[in-house]
């Protein structure tokens, strides 16, 4: 089920609200509990059953973490924190990169004339998430930050909730653990305030990153051989917008969610484009993931604690891991070393600082943008024979224009999209829009919302009923 579906839209959605209204206050954890596991069950089927499984060790193992009765055994304590780490990793591994660990025995094997099984494993919906969240918990607990839940239907609103579920955003304990067990008062209120952002994301998706799609798509699927200057700039800069509106679109509806059932979900994109440094890129583009690194990995590592040798170790081992989570390709190793090498770069010449001067800072500005756009080559990419190739075009103009096939894909529909697309990206650092569209009374945010409220999404719904709707783009992660 997709929060761009009819059945949710139409059915799913308004039946939760309901229920989460005309019930008692003391059953809104157990009514998202439920609809969350049954908004799971119907994409992600007998997986389901993994996810309870999982949930189950930690939440058994949170429970014999809190410090209070481990004062005087810090080894088992750190002992049995590792154990249940390694097992929630090791399900990822299993079930994401075992398919892809055999395709590279198999490659080797064969070289020397011989074979090796190859597993084909379905990637179940949302691992990588609901992972990550069963690492923050049992941690959170383990550091004392925040005591284990003993109510398994509060552990199970954490978890599953069906905003953040799938494809983020990835909610620390510490940040969600003293809302659980709040009993909201002004419930009309919450759905009141979280409705337009929900919109907003609705019309982010369905508007602009589904129409951006098969463009992006035709540029993509052209042949090295085919490939041009134009149709490698144009699938690169419209792959650049499709993916921000897609996944900010999903963010600002997760968010949405989240209020209208009450809970104030964290920010997961403030304008990255308008960075003027790859470091602040990050602290803007997916930002619960990489508060998520900063916090379990980085940190843990020493951070930037012990000189600039390890400082650049640490980070060459976050960004290998951000890679290599987003999938089992080369590709995503690439882009993941790809940002962390401009990192070190910028650390070690200083340039992660923004300049005070307004030209300098335009050009900072252009120059990340430009670097930002070419590492999303790889990320999109099916492999490195069609990155590379791609990439090598976008280095050398030539007047052979765009393929027929990507010609037929542009239609002028799409290139008004596009270019709004493109202005929009362009806006100055602030405001943010999801957070003004939520919470600002000013004219501004008040006509904004009108509008997605009226015309936004008057259109997307329409869009949404003719089914000219696509997956999101992070639900293969």
């Amino acid at each position: 089920m997709s929060f761009v579906s009819p059945l949710f839209l139409w059915y799913f959605l308004p039946a939760l609200l309901l229920a989460v209204l005309a019930l008692p206050r003391t059953w809104r954890n157990g009514i998202i509990a439920v609809g969350s596991l049954v908004f799971y069950a119907s994409g992600a089927g007998a997986f389901t059953l993994l996810l309870l499984a999982c949930m189950v060790v930690n939440f058994v193992v949170g429970m014999a973490l809190e410090p209070n009765d481990w004062e005087l055994k810090p080894k088992r304590r750190r002992r049995l924190v590792t154990a249940v780490i390694v097992f929630d990793v090791a399900i990822l591994v299993i079930w994401k990169y075992a398919g892809f660990a055999t395709q590279q025995f198999d490659y080797f094997a064969r070289i020397f004339g011989g074979d090796f099984p190859v597993l084909h494993l379905a990637l179940p919906i949302g691992i990588s998430f609901f992972t990550f969240h069963h690492i923050s918990y049992v941690v959170d607990i383990y550091r004392g930050e925040r005591p284990a839940l003993r109510n398994p239907v509060s552990f199970v609103t954490y978890i599953a909730m069906f905003p953040q579920l799938v494809a983020g955003p990835i909610v620390r304990y510490r940040e969600i653990a003293d809302q659980l067990p709040q009993l909201r008062s002004h419930r009309l209120d919450d759905i009141a305030a979280g409705f337009p952002r929900f919109a907003l994301g609705l019309c982010k998706k369905t508007i602009i990153a589904d129409s951006l799609n098969p463009m992006v798509e035709a540029c993509f699927s052209t042949s090295p051989g085919d490939m041009t200057f134009g149709v490698a700039w144009l699938g690169a800069v419209g792959y650049t917008l499709q993916l921000f509106f897609d996944f900010s679109g999903y963010s600002d509806m997760a968010i949405g969610l989240g209020r209208m059932l009450g809970f104030r979900l964290p920010e997961n994109f403030a304008r990255p484009y308008s960075s003027v440094t790859v470091t602040e890129f990050w602290r803007r583009w997916h930002m619960s993931l990489s508060r998520w690194f900063r916090d379990y990995v980085y940190i843990s590592l020493g951070g930037n604690r012990h000189g600039a040798a390890k400082t650049y170790r640490n980070l060459c081992i976050v960004f290998v891991l951000t890679g290599f989570w987003h999938g089992a390709n080369w590709t995503f190793l690439v882009w993941g070393c790809y940002h962390g090498a401009l990192l070190i770069i910028e650390r070690a010449f200083r340039w992660d600082q923004t300049p005070d001067s307004r030209w300098p800072r335009i050009g900072r500005r252009v120059l990340t943008l430009v670097l930002v756009v070419f590492g999303w080559v790889f990320f999109k990419s099916a492999d490195m024979e069609h990155a590379l190739p791609m990439i090598g075009h976008m280095f050398l103009p030539d007047s052979s224009g765009l393929t027929d096939v990507v010609s037929a894909a542009l239609t002028n529909q799409r290139l008004v999209i596009l270019l709004a697309a493109l202005v929009v990206v362009l806006l100055p650092t602030h405001p943010v829009t999801g957070p003004l569209l939520e919470s600002s009374r000013s004219r501004p945010a008040v006509s904004l919302r009108i509008g997605v409220m009226t015309v936004g999404l008057a259109y997307a719904a329409i869009l949404v009923a003719n089914g000219t709707f696509s997956p999101f783009l992070y639900y293969q992660f």
